[in-house]
């Protein structure tokens, strides 16, 4: 069967773009490597979506699923190898099976890149946390700490410092990289305390967690830090290993498109954390997902 829309991801972007293009009478297909939320899946709470406070990633990732199969859109489990760009018709490469269709969305995230330390994976959604924008309120009063020396780990630190008793900073340099007004910013406030020079060795807690272990660099210095939450900002990835050669990409992975989508090549839309964009978050994804959806069903009218 040949579709005129393939979704590649399964996220808010990919959810919110699945719904426009059934509704715009397209045959539209979504796919995905793992299951339906992408990273909403690792979101315990979220309070940031407009009408639903409080709800768990995973619930509304359900809710997202289900309102798109009640639409009629088709799902496939499959991880996508690559897209062959054959003008009008464009061949979507899975692992098990391939599919035709006129028009592509990309939408696959970005993946957060990982301390890869004992019990950072246990412990997601349980005091782990990769957005501060999206769980930080969570913290309020208490202890958390971000590990990162970027621009989103000042930015974080920051947001934290605001609902947060104590924030501390662990950057495994001496110097940060983040820009100097960020740094200056994360300085002045009373309530940071930088650990520079040291190390996430492993992340303490049963349920849920209590502290973490650090190391100095140079000295190997070992001490404990009691904490109820961990924010980690050591970067992201994007999910574009499909789309390099065929897409134009930024210097640091990520597809290049504006707020309709659109990529440099037609009948290929990007939407989500996948795309270059200033803020990451589930309600820009959802715009996203509607502006290539809308792009997506322009463009195939023409063709």
């Amino acid at each position: 069967m040949e579709y005129d829309l393939i979704i590649v991801g399964c996220g808010p972007a990919g959810m919110a773009a699945a719904v426009y293009g059934v509704r715009a009478g397209l045959r539209t297909l979504a796919l995905d490597k793992t299951a339906i939320g992408g990273q909403l899946l690792n979101t315990w709470a979220v309070d940031n979506y407009p009408g639903l406070p409080g709800l768990s990633g995973f619930d509304l990732a359900e809710r997202m699923r289900d309102h798109a199969k009640e639409l009629g859109v088709s799902f496939a489990a499959e991880r996508v190898l690559r897209i062959e760009n054959g003008g009008v018709r464009k061949t979507v490469i899975g692992e098990g099976k391939d599919w035709q269709t006129r028009a592509v969305i990309a939408a696959g995230g970005a993946r957060r890149r990982l301390l890869h330390v004992p019990g950072e994976e246990r412990l997601t959604g349980r005091g782990v946390s990769y957005c501060a924008a999206c769980d930080g309120a969570f913290f309020k009063g208490r202890t958390a700490a971000v590990v990162g020396g970027g621009d989103v780990a000042l930015e974080d630190a920051i947001f934290l410092a605001r609902v947060c008793r104590q924030v501390y900073l662990i950057h495994r340099r001496g110097e940060f990289r983040g820009a100097k007004s960020l740094q200056e910013k994360v300085f002045s406030l009373s309530n940071v305390k930088l650990l520079k020079n040291t190390v996430v060795t492993s992340i303490e807690g049963k349920d849920a967690v209590t502290g973490v272990k650090l190391q100095a660099v140079g000295s190997g210095r070992e001490e404990s830090l009691s904490l109820d939450g961990v924010f980690i900002a050591v970067g992201a990835a994007p999910e574009t290993e499909a789309y390099e050669g065929l897409l134009e990409l930024s210097e640091d992975g990520y597809i290049c498109a504006g707020e309709d989508g659109i990529t440099s090549v037609p009948g290929i839309f990007a939407a989500g954390d996948i795309r270059t964009k200033s803020l990451r978050q589930i309600v820009t994804a959802v715009s996203d997902g509607a502006n290539a959806a809308v792009s997506a069903e322009r463009y195939l009218g023409r063709h």
